[in-house]
């Protein structure tokens, strides 16, 4: 039997296959335990507080045993008329607020539970419960200034920036406290994550809060005290707290110019990190020119909660209609190569998802798959690229919004040759694009051609739709649907079908005499 390739499947491998749980929380807590670990007292005084009658706890994968207890403590800690409701199968990635299931049951709020990517919601008040695991403060601080004072060129940072996973937020004041202790001499910046999110158009809507000076408690001080400062490349080294995961990688390629240290509290372990920038920046500048070839490209929507999603996608459009290319765009749930392997006009993906799931392995998808921010760089005139990284949905959208509509930019689009060939890095070979450039109205036409999809309206009149790729595509294919054949078949006769339903059909079972 021939080997089934990531594209061609039976299925069974889908049915038989063991899913491997990293669960770091036993199932045989007792009370008091799952009070604590999963926060369930400040939960239900938050549920309280909010006056809200429906709510939606999701789960992810790895901790599904503990969501019937924790339905049951927490459900005894509210007053009565408030329903709880459990989220399990997420439509995008677990870290993501599902808002869309959240919906089906006409939540007014959602508690999150697990590890989240604390994006923006647009619609649901979220709270929520990141975990607690055990990180030792004192071997973290003493780690992470040993290996400062091991640098040559150590007396030239004066800030430390303290990031971690958001499952040891709940001990970042004992680490800046030990820090503190460690290197008085240096100052300690950090984000505070915030445990209650509001959509924003409640009142009580989230401030995005900057790097902040840290206090022996890890709380922000208050506006004129100081609180909004910044970090320089120069001076400044980034200690991330957490093991490897999507959220340091991201990390690496946003702050490419800072040295980072990682410590794993898992492994006791405080290591440098910024030796991968340079190879995962090479990887995805190679990416970016793959974008930069195609002709066509797909606006892959991985994300229905993260706010500014929806503007985010309108620029994206735009961007691509004014270079000339053809946008689609399409919504497939969680992706995997089997699903855009349906998609074969299309020659590249961007994919519109929080930070924490913009950017997927590519080797196994036909087609590359590339950020917006990566998207922006392929499509600009020249081939430039100074480093930069950029994954924030509302950084983008700022700073397309504060730069200046360029004169000169718009004449020399108006007087580009379209006809010019372009040189492609990737085959080292000149080659002619596509132009897409016509508008998407149907326009009224006796003719037709290999690159307009065919319209008939009601009144049975013929119109053409410039500028389909699908329908270019369609017509290089050899096999191209059914043939409807109209009027070279004579009629068949109307027969009575099957009736019932798939389990049982009023034909089947049919006693035998």
């Amino acid at each position: 039997m021939a080997e089934l390739t990531a594209f061609s499947s039976s299925g069974a491998e889908a049915i038989t296959r063991t899913i491997e749980l990293h669960e770091e929380i036993p199932t045989n807590l007792s009370q008091g335990e799952l009070e604590d670990t999963f926060d369930i007292q400040r939960t239900a005084e938050a549920i309280e507080k909010g006056d809200y009658k429906r709510v939606a706890l999701q789960f992810p994968d790895e901790l599904l045993p503990h969501s019937v207890p924790i339905f049951k403590v927490l459900k005894a800690k509210i007053a009565d008329g408030r329903e709880l409701y459990v989220l399990a199968d997420t439509s995008y990635g677990s870290c993501c607020v599902d808002e869309v299931a959240a919906q089906h049951v006409d939540a007014d709020a959602l508690v999150h539970y697990g590890h989240a990517c604390m994006s923006q919601t647009s619609r649901l008040p979220v709270i929520y419960v990141l975990g607690k695991r055990p990180i030792d403060a004192s071997h973290c601080a003493e780690s992470f200034a040993e290996t400062l004072t091991a640098l040559q060129d150590a007396s030239k940072y004066k800030t430390v920036v303290l990031k971690y996973d958001v499952s040891y937020a709940h001990a970042a004041g004992d680490v800046i406290a030990e820090l503190k202790r460690r290197t008085p001499a240096m100052r300690i910046l950090h984000t505070p994550v915030t445990l209650i999110q509001y959509p924003p158009s409640s009142e009580q809507q989230r401030t995005s809060h900057p790097l902040q000076i840290a206090t022996d408690d890890a709380q922000p001080k208050p506006d004129g005290e100081g609180s909004q400062v910044g970090a320089s490349p120069n001076d400044s080294v980034i200690l991330y707290i957490g093991g490897e995961s999507l959220t340091l990688t991201n990390l690496l390629l946003t702050h490419a110019l800072y040295e980072v240290y990682s410590y794993d509290p898992t492994t006791r372990l405080c290591r440098a990190e910024s030796g991968r920038t340079n190879k995962l920046l090479m990887r995805r500048y190679a990416v970016v020119q793959k974008a930069r070839d195609a002709d066509v490209i797909g606006i892959l929507v991985g994300t229905l909660g993260v706010a500014n999603y929806l503007p985010l996608i309108a620029h994206l459009r735009d961007i691509i209609k004014k270079a000339h290319k053809k946008s689609y765009t399409i919504t497939v749930g969680k992706p995997n190569p089997a699903k855009l392997g349906n998609f074969l006009e299309i020659e590249c993906f961007v994919l519109v998802a929080c930070p924490e799931n913009s950017m997927l392995d590519a080797k196994e998808f036909l087609r590359p798959v590339v950020t917006p921010y990566e998207l922006e760089v392929a499509l600009k005139p020249t081939q430039t690229w100074t480093g930069r990284y950029v994954l924030d949905f509302d950084q983008l959208l700022r700073e397309h919004q504060a730069e200046p509509e360029s004169t000169e930019a718009t004449e020399d689009a108006e007087e580009e040759d379209l006809d010019q060939p372009v040189f492609s890095l990737i085959t080292g070979k000149y080659r002619h694009a596509k132009r897409y450039g016509g508008g998407d109205e149907p326009t009224e036409t006796n003719g037709t051609d290999s690159s307009a999809m065919i319209l008939r309206n009601q009144e049975g009149a013929l119109s053409k739709m410039e500028d389909s790729a699908a329908a270019q595509f369609l017509q290089s294919r050899t096999f191209r649907g059914l043939e409807t054949r109209i009027g070279q078949d004579a009629p068949s006769i109307l027969e009575q079908g099957r009736s019932g339903i798939a389990r049982g059909y009023g034909d089947d079972h049919r006693e035998q005499s």
